[in-house]
């Protein structure tokens, strides 16, 4: 129970609609990918799903199939009628709202999961907004850019590692689950993507007693807004005499190689 390729084009058809290139819409039509999306978002009977940006209704009848209740959400008011058309008699809820934006008191009613296939220009905010804000959405599982996905889940050391990776940790632990490529999207998109678990800690990974939040990003931002200096090229305005030593940072160090839990240690030296 999914869109296959003929019928999605159908129903834009339908609808007299084309994907909008200013939202970035790439529609799943494989329906390997949409169920094997659902099964990595572990959800079930009894589970409370938000989608966020249903489109067409692909994924969303992939999620239905898993027993869990489910509440799409969708900014593109011109989607509304086939979406509601195609999901709505499956016992989903349909809201038109930009995620950014929405009144989330509105929506959740419980620990939910967040399932979205998300555009590349509205990924990293989305996500981290509702890291801060959004304590009821435990878990995520996002379908973003390769890049982007990559960025969420790296580690001290890797290359897509930064200040987005250290701004994820600190709320939650991320891991990259899944691959997808460009031939199951249409339109087809130039670039790979990455499927992202992420799971909401119980607690901020960093004790806001040892450090405040802005205190802690205001360096880290700081840091990696030169992120091929040493630290103490990048924090020198910053720094105060013995502040390296009492962190227990050596401070030619560059940003990329420090953990959340050492650039906690050396905001709090200050």
């Amino acid at each position: 129970m999914t869109h296959t390729r003929a019928e999605l084009t159908a129903l834009l058809e339908a609808h007299g609609l084309k994907p909008s290139r200013a939202l970035g819409q790439n529609f799943v039509v494989d329906a390997n990918t949409v169920r094997r999306i659902a099964r990595l978002a572990e959800v079930g009977e009894g589970d409370e799903v938000l989608e966020i940006g249903a489109g067409l209704g692909s994924l969303t009848m992939a999620l239905v199939e898993t027993g869990a209740h489910v509440t799409a959400m969708e900014v593109d008011r011109y989607l509304l009628a086939p979406l509601r058309s195609v999901v709505e008699p499956l016992g989903v809820d349909v809201h038109h709202a930009d995620a950014l934006t929405a009144d989330y008191s509105q929506i959740l009613t419980g620990p939910t999961t967040v399932v979205a296939n998300l555009p590349y220009n509205v990924a990293t905010p989305l996500v981290l907004h509702l890291l801060e804000t959004q304590p009821l959405i435990t878990r995520m599982l996002v379908m973003v850019q390769k890049e982007v996905g990559e960025r969420f889940a790296a580690y001290a050391g890797d290359e897509a590692y930064g200040a987005v990776s250290l701004r994820v940790q600190y709320f939650a632990d991320a891991t990259v689950v899944g691959k997808v490529g460009p031939n199951v999207f249409v339109p087809k998109p130039n670039v790979d993507s990455a499927l992202v678990k992420i799971v909401r800690r119980a607690h901020v990974r960093v004790d806001p007693a040892l450090v405040s939040e802005e205190e802690l990003f205001w360096v880290i931002r700081t840091s990696f807004g030169q992120r091929r200096k040493m630290l103490r090229r990048s924090l020198h305005d910053w720094a105060s005499e013995g502040v390296f030593e009492r962190a227990g940072v050596t401070e030619t160090r560059r940003p990329e190689e420090l953990t959340l839990e050492e650039f906690a240690a050396l905001a709090a030296a200050k």
